[in-house]
């Protein structure tokens, strides 16, 4: 009895609380508004995503200290998956996003190639090849088969490849050559909007 009393006493401290999300959000914001983005391919639903992520994490179910980042990142997958509703039977169209509030696509190369591809390719290829999904999780997560999400990368590999083919022409007819200083040797950033600051 001492012993079980004593074990309900500790387990409190074994989870994450609203707070230690919070400072999850706020330590790794940019990282989680970049999947937020690369799965949903517009900057605004985006936002909105990052946003329903901190509160389904924050009010979710209780998540060991140790997974809670994982659990944050896995809050924005399942919010954008709600908002998008991606469908394998909708893949060939793409999602409509305002060029204007989504000026990154033409800012970074490597990410306006994923933002474009069909909802449901764009799901299977970050959950998968990004973030190391199982095809199985993936599977339960999106409402279809393991095959359908193998297909789906597949699809999103060869479109991605041709992408980058057709880019590298264009800067070439174009001769357009971009130029960095004093950080050629730095990677591209993806910086969140200032206004999530406020809600993270």
């Amino acid at each position: 009895m001492f012993g079980r009393r004593k074990l309900r006493n500790q387990v409190p401290g074994l989870y994450a609380t609203r707070s230690e999300f919070r400072r999850i959000f706020e330590k790794d914001m940019n990282s989680l508004y970049l999947l937020s983005f690369l799965l949903t391919g517009d900057r605004t639903i985006a936002e909105q995503c990052f946003v329903g992520g901190l509160h389904s994490a924050q009010n979710g179910n209780q998540v060991f200290k140790e997974w809670a980042e994982f659990w944050a990142r896995r809050a924005i997958i399942q919010n954008a998956i709600r908002m998008i509703r991606p469908r394998k039977a909708a893949d060939s169209t793409h999602l409509t996003s305002d060029p204007s509030t989504s000026n990154a696509l033409t800012e970074h190369g490597e990410f306006a190639g994923i933002a474009d591809l069909p909802a449901f390719e764009r799901f299977a290829f970050v959950m998968s090849g990004l973030e190391r999904y199982s095809e199985q999780e993936c599977s339960l997560l999106l409402g279809c088969t393991r095959g359908d999400v193998a297909e789906a990368r597949t699809r999103a590999l060869e479109r991605l490849g041709r992408f980058a083919d057709l880019h590298r022409k264009f800067v070439s007819i174009g001769g357009y050559k971009k130029t960095r200083r004093d950080d050629s040797g730095s990677e591209p950033q993806f910086t969140a909007a200032p206004s999530l600051a406020a809600s993270a």
